[in-house]
């Protein structure tokens, strides 16, 4: 999948485990895991804004574009 989500990232960065952050935003660690190993479907904007409080970081932080998801152009 050419989105990649960069959760782990910033989980590292901010020292913080997996369901203190689950627990804060709201969400379970269930469904963060499935977010945050890009299964997931869609991403609600209310949780991506509490993603971005809780972890003190932008969108862009936790999401990027890979073109074919391997970074090889065409």
């Amino acid at each position: 999948m050419p989105i990649v989500v960069d959760i782990d990232v910033m989980l590292a960065k901010r020292k913080m485990p997996v369901g203190a952050l689950a627990e804060r935003i709201g969400i379970t660690p269930a469904n963060l895991a499935v977010l945050k190993n890009g299964r997931a479907k869609a991403v609600r904007f209310t949780t991506l804004e509490a993603l971005c409080e809780v972890l003190e970081c932008q969108p862009g932080d936790l999401l990027r574009w890979e073109p074919d998801g391997t970074g090889a152009g065409g």
